[in-house]
């Protein structure tokens, strides 16, 4: 008999999708998927990419988050924390939508093996395409390839936030850049640093799962120059940076804000997302208040990209 596992299904919208990911990924969640519409009038717009698949949700539809967990003792706790989480994220300005919560019963192969069906090749910046494993594409002119094999706990790249730091990481990564990569998650943007050339890149994590996840597909992309850490934003790591890169969210960039210039070059940049844009100001308050200058400001639907000068 499979496994047994228990479902939380969140309704919500784009915008919360990933401050409400954010949420579990504080509770002793399993996997998580993401089904967003948004996504998909995303792909139809990429250049490039000339498949067209069936999904789960027409682009009327809301969107719907997939926590999975251990039925445990736990688990009433992280419910409980994740109702209240949910619920006040109107005060910080991130619309919620219906905000609904449920729970259900599945069994392990389907959560396991099911979602792959919805994850296809994307291109997240001007050169960088994510493929995940077990999808065939055919590289195209100057493309960079990123071999991901996601699991359930992270996205293939599709959010707003992870392409603006690419289209960042794009524009500033030279051959001989050291790389930061705080609240790294599967190792996207690790990657995508990694593969732009960089001299060397660090990814941090705190989460032990996602620090398993970015190391693995370090390995499916056969890099050298890469180094995964398990640690608190830049506590573990050692030297400085020439960029650091950060898609976490507004409050906790604010708090990374305060200590990063320790751990960067002089004139060195920090590239920060994950700010839905009515936060926009106040990040932007917090860098010059700590001696940055911002340089620009790239937008993608509700969400910023900011790039700062040490």
């Amino acid at each position: 008999m499979d496994k047994q596992w228990l479902e939380v299904e969140i309704i919500t919208t784009s915008e919360a999708a990933e401050a409400i990911t954010g949420i579990l990924y504080n509770t002793g969640v399993q996997g998580v998927s993401i089904m967003d519409p948004k996504d998909v009038e995303d792909k139809i717009k990429s250049p490039g990419l000339d498949w067209i698949e069936e999904y789960p949700v027409s682009l009327d539809d809301a969107t719907i988050v997939k926590a999975y967990y251990k039925d445990n003792e736990k688990f009433k706790e992280d419910l409980k924390y994740i109702k209240e989480s949910v619920m006040n994220l109107d005060s910080f300005g991130i619309d919620k939508g219906e905000g609904k919560i449920t729970v259900s019963k599945v069994n392990e192969e389907d959560w396991e093996n099911n979602w792959k069906e919805y994850y296809h090749p994307t291109k997240i910046g001007k050169r960088i395409v994510v493929k995940p494993t077990w999808e065939e594409y055919i590289q195209k002119d100057d493309e960079i390839i990123l071999e991901l094999d996601p699991g359930m706990a992270f996205g293939t790249g599709t959010h707003e936030t992870t392409r603006l730091c690419v289209r960042a990481l794009e524009k500033y990564v030279k051959d001989d850049s050291v790389v930061f990569d705080i609240g790294t998650g599967s190792g996207i943007l690790a990657i995508a640093a990694a593969k732009l050339h960089a001299k060397k890149v660090v990814g941090v994590d705190l989460d032990p799962v996602a620090v398993d996840s970015a190391k693995k597909n370090a390995e499916l992309n056969d890099l050298d120059n890469i180094e995964i850490l398990h640690g608190d934003l830049i506590d573990v790591v050692e030297g400085k940076a020439d960029i650091v890169v950060a898609n976490i969210l507004a409050d906790i960039i604010k708090v990374l804000t305060e200590d990063v210039k320790s751990v960067l070059v002089e004139g060195g940049y920090f590239i920060s997302s994950g700010i839905i844009l009515d936060r926009k100001d106040d990040v932007v308050a917090k860098l010059e208040k700590c001696g940055f200058k911002v340089e620009e400001i790239d937008v993608d639907g509700e969400w910023c990209c900011i790039i700062a000068k040490a």
